[in-house]
């Protein structure tokens, strides 16, 4: 007999556990909406141009390959089996499941830019997948919870990211946390500063390890990438500037001054008197600010302008986001950022989008380590009725379909088996009330409501049974 077994990093949920991320899952889609984005769905499966080259080359080895079906061995040849040939992966292989959200989300846009009013917002709820090493917090199958807005280049989209993150974690119960943001032109303007040493990318891939690896394991990392001493000495002196998030933003662009920085050019609407105006990524990041004071946001206390995030994925160009909850030993649980060009991978140029997500599963995880939820029944049934013997159970039955129809979960215990057997499956179940039905009780035309969490019982008329446990 074969023991059952699931692949690593996949998980089974029970019905408690669906139960609560079905919460998580209301309380973003709740907030989504609020904000005037609309539900999309894309398939599992994407082919692999769709995928590949979009995630920078530690992303493409983390990618799913499915292998393709029907008839595809005939393509490949006796020589590409019996030596494990490159050549053999294009052939059987085609198509990829999806890695995140956005991607997918920016091939969709290109296919159906005839059709949608632009700017377009969409939020998606989907699973994902990564050929990842499996770790707390870290899984190969697992749910992103996206919204993205294409079509604009308003910063106010940036500022909605951070009124959403906030409002979505408030409404989860999570108050300890801490929205970080920092821009790519930030991180282009650094790359400037060391003098253009080695490659840009490798710097940004680097940088995005600190909270991994710390300092000395990125300078080990910059080292063996062909970047010498004195460039990382200045590299983070310019990342651990310290104070509030416009005094960082000073204190960077003195820095970028005095290190001779070339100025990448500000947004046309930026204000004269912004001294960082000559660096796009700098005055956007002030500009954002400047519109979340102007909406109201309460929270500044948790936005941090940390310039050591970078966010791995390659198709970023302005702002970046990404969030960490400060009293659990867990990664980022949502991220996010400003991508000017992923559409023109897919043959629409010029369609500057932004967007975040969600890790359900980390979320979740979170909401645990911290004893936050608030849903903890297995079942949203609300009341059982018991089930004495063939009569009373089909007496029962008006009743149950009255209070379905009331919006009223209930359910018949199916058998007929003893009082107690029936308790102990409502207790189990976390069924609050217990409808007790049995032989005298059909004769008198009415009922027992038992409370399980108290034991108190009360006699009801069979007629006013709805109408009670409505108005309760």
């Amino acid at each position: 007999m074969q023991k059952p077994s699931i692949p690593k990093g996949t998980r089974d949920f029970g019905p408690a556990q669906v139960a609560r991320r079905q919460h998580i899952f209301n309380v973003i889609r709740r907030t989504f909406e609020s904000f005037g984005f609309a539900p999309l769905e894309t398939p599992t499966l994407e082919n692999l141009s769709v995928l590949t080259g979009k995630y920078g080359d530690e992303g493409d080895q983390l990618l799913f390959k499915v292998l393709n079906s029907g008839d595809f061995a005939k393509d490949v040849t006796a020589e590409d089996l019996a030596t494990g040939s490159k050549a053999l992966l294009p052939k059987v292989a085609e198509k990829g499941l999806r890695y995140d959200l956005t991607v997918p989300f920016a091939r969709y846009v290109a296919m159906n830019r005839g059709t949608l009013t632009f700017p377009f917002k969409r939020y998606q709820m989907q699973p994902v997948w990564r050929a990842d090493r499996p770790q707390r917090g870290r899984y190969r199958e697992f749910y992103q919870c996206d919204a993205d807005v294409v079509g604009t280049d308003s910063l106010l989209c940036e500022a909605e990211i951070v009124l959403m993150m906030a409002q979505v974690l408030g409404g989860l119960g999570l108050h300890d946390f801490t929205i970080k943001i920092n821009h790519r032109g930030v991180l282009r303007n650094i790359y400037q500063a060391l003098g253009g040493e080695g490659r840009e990318t490798d710097l940004f891939v680097a940088i995005d390890k600190l909270d991994k690896i710390g300092r000395d394991g990125v300078s080990k990392e910059l080292l063996e990438r062909g970047f010498s001493a004195g460039t990382i000495e200045t590299l983070f002196a310019l990342l651990s500037v310290e104070g509030s998030y416009e005094e960082k933003l000073q204190r960077l662009l003195v820095g970028f001054v005095t290190a001779g920085v070339e100025p990448d050019g500000a947004r046309p609407d930026a204000a004269d008197e912004d001294a960082a105006a000559n660096y796009r990524g700098l005055t956007e990041l002030a500009q954002v600010r400047d519109l979340l004071v102007a909406s109201g946001f309460k929270q500044f206390d948790r936005l941090e302008f940390d310039p050591t995030l970078a966010r791995g994925l390659s198709y970023y160009t302005g702002c970046i986001f990404e969030v960490k909850i400060n009293n659990v030993q867990m990664g980022s649980v949502s991220g996010g950022g400003r991508y000017d060009n992923l559409t023109g991978s897919f043959g629409l140029p010029g369609v500057s989008g932004v967007g975040f997500s969600f890790g359900v599963d980390r979320l979740y995880d979170c909401l645990e380590a911290l004893d936050l939820f608030t849903v903890t029944g297995e079942t949203p049934t609300r009341c059982l009725i018991t089930h004495f013997d063939v009569a009373s159970g089909r007496a029962a039955l008006p009743l149950l379909a009255q209070l379905r129809a009331a919006g009223i979960p209930a359910e018949l215990y199916p058998d007929a088996k003893k009082l107690g057997v029936q308790f102990k499956y409502a207790d189990a179940k976390g069924i609050p009330l217990v409808i007790i039905m049995g032989p005298e009780e059909v004769a008198a035309g009415v009922v027992k409501v038992k409370i399980m969490q108290s034991g108190e019982e009360k006699v009801l008329p069979l007629g006013e049974v709805v109408a009670a446990l409505t108005a309760e």
